[in-house]
């Protein structure tokens, strides 16, 4: 049974690899019943195109998009008998504006879900390489609890505006956070831990599910994304998870889950909670013994 709501395809993302069909027959091979499609929502404005995309523009993006939701759509209808397909995306926000251009996207196309994530802090790119990071810190004067608290506030009006189903890589801010130097965790100051948790009550508030993100691991970090500490804080406050492996790929469908299984028993978690569409919308529906699914040991993962 578990599942990912977070993918991206070769296809219609340049950083990742392979086709989106390629994702789905490896979900279906690794006996997933549940899928989350959630290629990147197309960014309107040359200066936000990153370096792999420079022989691309905006409207090659939108185009993009369009076809990824009619090939989801092929996709959804001709596995539907092997695997439970949800038609999705990934959100940004980097201007004032990005609020706008989503509510416009997801109606247009009549989205299942959305997965709410940051990749910008200021207009600017955090997660691409640590030499960008590190420009976002000096354009914060240096400042790295002035960047986390511009990424937090960002967060926050995302979540307002969009209320998406899955909260996505919630504290992705950490990912080239210089730890190795002895740089203290800019989360550690309360007035900026005050504000994660904020956000973290404002999406419990309407309900939605905070994803437990395996790429983490790929990036370095300790822990799956949110870092436990947060993750504390969210099962404390009785906030909803779920799981996903932001798979760049086929090679990436369920990549580190052997892990995750691992982090999941040692916080506890033995009840996840996944989206399921019928003939009434999208629903949240509740796994119990998560942990103990025959998933695990059917890919061998125990």
């Amino acid at each position: 049974m578990p599942f990912t709501f977070h993918s991206h395809s070769g296809q219609f993302c340049r950083h990742a690899k392979g086709t989106l069909e390629g994702v789905v027959k490896a979900a279906i091979s690794k006996h997933m019943m549940v899928l989350g499609l959630s290629e990147h929502v197309p960014r309107s404005r040359p200066q936000d195109l990153y370096p792999e995309e420079s022989d691309l523009s905006p409207d090659d993006l939108h185009q993009a998009f369009n076809s990824y939701v009619e090939e989801a759509r092929r996709l959804r209808a001709q596995y539907a008998d092997q695997i439970h397909i949800l038609i999705g995306a990934e959100t940004e926000y980097i201007t004032g504006t990005t609020i706008a251009e989503l509510k416009q996207l997801r109606s247009q196309y009549g989205l299942d879900f959305l997965v709410g994530s940051l990749h910008h802090v200021n207009g600017m790119p955090m997660d691409f390489s640590p030499d960008l990071y590190e420009q976002i810190v000096e354009h914060c004067h240096g400042d790295r609890s002035e960047m986390f608290r511009r990424y937090f506030d960002e967060q926050l009006e995302l979540l307002q505006q969009l209320q998406p189903e899955i909260v996505g890589h919630f504290d992705l801010i950490r990912i080239f956070h210089p730890y190795s130097q002895g740089i203290p965790d800019p989360l550690l100051d309360s007035e900026i831990r005050k504000l994660a948790l904020r956000n973290i009550d404002y999406a419990i508030s309407y309900g939605a599910l905070f994803e437990i993100n395996s790429r983490a691991w790929k990036k370095g970090l300790r822990d799956a994304y949110p870092q436990r500490d947060l993750l504390q804080e969210i099962l404390q406050r009785g906030g909803r998870v779920t799981i996903s492996d932001d798979s760049h790929g086929e090679q990436d469908v369920c990549m580190h889950y052997d892990r995750l299984l691992a982090y999941l028993r040692e916080m506890g978690i033995t009840r996840l909670h996944y989206l399921h569409r019928d003939a009434d919308g999208v629903k949240v529906r509740a796994l119990d013994g998560a942990t103990t699914h025959d998933f695990w040991t059917a890919n061998r993962l125990t």
